[in-house]
């Protein structure tokens, strides 16, 4: 689930750690949802480790991200002399809702935390002042503060590479994430991402011989495909494409495969004949919407033709690609969904479920500090947000567009947990013995939407979204 956060995050802590050891502390690399803990498990164990500095890479899940708090001040109440610190995307965009809701939390890092950290752990050793380490929101007297602001790091090369804990050699079905970049150079309303490192656009690379080195030490674990969790990899501008290509000339020779990400609008031929040639077999291109009017709403600095031109590049190249699209957003009307339907239908993209439920349901999700969220505060247009202030319910420009997602979003949901239930024959394990009923429940779902769009009509207001959507789920799943 990369909704609530970034792809990367599935990094930060080993990178976290890998700091904090080459410093020469002794570091418990501790993965309680990775092991299978629950919140009383990870207590326990925590309590017998004794950390002097206890780092969370906090990440938002949902309505039981309280919960998460809820489990620092239990902890805190065991070990009272632990700093507790937390870092990530969510406490880093959310630093003072977090710490009035949690007086449990000392301190919370704010954006890149390798550094902060780094200097923290030092100043807690030495007994220093730890609230003159830049990068750091606290509360002290009623209040919240902030220490100097922390400057990214200008180069992405100097960070340690991310601790990864000791296991059996790896299967050569098992891929490995790495973080080839750092930021993205645009801004998208959505994204998390700009304002976490720099309150704005920011990207920065690394050098294709820092990115070989990790590669080539994870390939002495046994891992021979990987997955570049980069929101951006390629890059901005000519300079993006001569690092690209220098990368992808370092990597053929290695004979790995790897998946990435990436915008439309950058790539062309030339880089996907180089890519390919060095092992890509997966691509996911952040497309949105193919309506220029929720583009220019979501500061996507890309069109539909570019999006388009991306899908054909990529077919020809021998990948077919994956999609990262919002379906359905607060500025968009009737008239988007169907020229959404339309790009999805017209470039082939409706044509297997696990894809197809995905494109047709994926909401725009507002996370405050966004700046989409400054928008619609700006507008009024905030109806509330979750306990924890961070996701905002939204003010919809059109009835009609919100009612189709009240009707189809859950139909889509009915579908993708379908396809992880063993017992269901769209299980994604076992889909390709049951292609017939996937292909049927595909089909019927793309119909449902279309029918459902077909329903609405401005002469009156919309009937009601529940039991329209039970009627289109008794449709869609009739045949499982």
């Amino acid at each position: 689930d990369i909704a609530n956060t970034p792809l990367w995050s599935c990094l930060m802590g080993g990178y976290a750690a890998g700091a904090l050891m080459s410093q020469g502390h002794a570091v418990v690399y501790f993965d309680a949802a990775g092991d299978g803990l629950d919140f009383d498990a990870a207590k326990a164990r925590l309590a017998a480790l004794l950390p002097a500095l206890l780092a969370v890479n906090a990440v938002y899940f949902w309505e039981h991200s309280a919960r998460l708090l809820d489990f620092i001040v239990d902890i805190k109440k065991i070990l009272a002399d632990t700093h507790v610190t937390l870092f990530g995307f969510f406490p880093s965009l959310t630093p003072e809702q977090i710490l009035k809701r949690c007086t449990a939390v000392d301190s919370i890092c704010i954006g890149e935390c390798e550094n902060t950290l780094k200097e923290l752990a030092v100043a807690l050793q030495k007994r220093r002042s730890w609230r003159l380490v830049p990068g750091l929101a606290f509360s002290a007297d009623d209040r919240i503060h902030f220490s100097p602001k922390r400057i990214p790091a200008p180069n992405p090369d100097r960070f340690d590479f991310p601790y990864r804990p000791q296991s059996d050699e790896s299967e050569d079905t098992d891929t490995a994430a790495i973080l080839a970049s750092r930021g993205c150079y645009n801004q998208c309303a959505f994204c998390p991402i700009p304002v976490f490192y720099n309150r704005g656009a920011l990207w920065r690379g690394r050098t294709p011989a820092n990115i070989v080195e990790e590669v080539e030490t994870l390939m002495d674990a046994g891992y021979r495909r990987f997955y570049f969790v980069d929101p951006n990899f390629i890059g901005p501008g000519k300079a993006g494409v001569r690092r690209t290509l220098a990368l992808m000339k370092r990597l053929a020779p290695l004979k790995i495969r790897f998946g990435m990400e990436t915008r439309p609008n950058d790539l062309d031929e030339q880089l996907l004949a180089a890519m390919t040639a060095a092992g890509l077999e997966s691509l996911l291109l952040g497309i949105e919407s193919a309506s220029p009017g929720v583009l220019t709403n979501l500061s996507k600095h890309a069109s539909a033709d570019e999006s388009r031109r991306a899908i054909d590049l990529c077919r020809k190249a021998g990948i077919e690609p994956e999609v990262g699209f919002l379906m359905h957003t607060p500025d968009a009307t009737v008239g988007d969904l169907r020229r959404n339907l339309t790009f999805l239908e017209t470039n082939g993209l409706l044509d297997r479920l696990e894809r197809t439920a995905n494109l047709l349901c994926h909401r725009q999700i507002v996370f405050r500090g966004t700046c989409g969220y400054d928008r619609y505060r700006r507008d009024g247009r905030i109806l509330g947000t979750d306990p924890l202030g961070f996701e905002a319910r939204i003010a919809w420009r059109d009835s009609w567009a919100e009612w189709v997602a009240d009707v189809m979003v859950p139909v889509c949901l009915d579908v993708l947990r379908s396809t992880g239930d063993p017992q269901s024959p769209l299980y994604w394990k076992a889909a390709f013995k049951d292609r017939p009923i996937a292909d049927c429940v595909n089909k019927r779902l793309v119909d449902t939407f279309r029918d459902t769009l077909h329903r609405v009509a401005r002469s009156a207001p919309p009937p009601s979204a529940a039991s329209a959507y039970r009627r289109a789920r008794e449709r869609v799943l009739a045949d499982v």
